[in-house]
């Protein structure tokens, strides 16, 4: 069984692309076989795994609005198990060609069906708007991760985006369900983050993931060096964090296997 997972909000800075990245790769060092789309014009996940966007022949965009067989636009990462379908420059213009085609709101689920076989995990880093790609990528998913920054005005927005949620639920995608509300950028020494916390739990309870991701300085400097945190620092608070939410998630949709419970220090 697959699994196509879509990170997704509007609001930016809240840990979407750090989130995708490092769930992805944690996902990998649980050995299951993860692919990282990128569907964000601004390419974070692709050079912050190690790729530099100019120098990307085939994307994403190939891929949606040339029919290009996504197999040809895949890159192997350093990390095992994982694979990265890039982006580049050119996805901004994407929508606009998208907006004359037909069933364009599907477009990235055509793609995405073409090789969905051959990985365990699909994790897509949506871009920070609620526009067609955005509409794409929640149409081909299963499920939806939302995270919520532990700072002031975290929910600000959320109901927009649950709404559309909700929309593409009720006109392209019945299937989709909230995977769940990530808390990120946790600062256990703020009363803010602890007061965000339980608001945000008060209001969406179950949907909130018992995972919460802490700040933490080597998880920031990873994408400087094209890395995975838990490439660049195994041991680290924020390592940790993504593999705990990685573990959730898997035991959440009953995949968990014995080779998955791995101790971070043999890393």
């Amino acid at each position: 069984m697959s699994k196509i997972i879509a990170l997704a909000n509007q609001k930016g800075g809240v840990g979407k692309t750090t989130s995708s990245i490092n769930l992805a790769a944690s996902l990998a060092v649980l050995e299951y076989k993860t692919l990282l789309v990128d569907a964000d014009p601004q390419a974070n996940s692709t050079s912050g795994i190690g790729f530099d966007p100019r120098n990307i022949k085939d994307s994403i965009y190939e891929c949606i609005i040339n029919d290009i067989d996504p197999a040809q636009a895949i890159q192997k990462t350093d990390t095992p198990n994982l694979d990265l379908l890039p982006a580049h420059i050119d996805l901004v213009g994407a929508e606009i060609e998208m907006i004359n085609l037909n069933n364009r709101e599907y477009k990235m689920k055509a793609v995405l069906e073409k090789i969905k076989d051959q990985y365990d995990f699909i994790i897509i880093d949506c871009s920070p708007s609620l526009g067609l790609i955005t509409i794409n990528a929640l149409t081909a998913a299963d499920s939806v991760i939302i995270p919520v920054q532990c700072e002031y005005f975290a929910l600000e927005g959320l109901g927009k985006l649950l709404n559309t949620i909700k929309i593409v639920q009720n006109r392209l995608n019945p299937e989709l369900e909230i995977e769940g509300i990530l808390l990120t950028m946790y600062d256990v020494r703020l009363r803010l983050s602890n007061q965000v916390v339980e608001e945000v739990k008060t209001h969406f309870q179950d949907l909130v993931f018992d995972t919460i991701i802490q700040r933490n300085t080597r998880l920031s400097e990873a994408p400087s060096y094209g890395v995975s945190v838990i490439m660049h620092d195994a041991n680290c608070k924020g390592a940790i964090n993504y593999l705990n939410l990685a573990r959730e998630i898997v035991k959440k949709n009953g995949l968990l296997r014995e080779e998955a419970d791995i101790d971070t220090a043999t890393l």
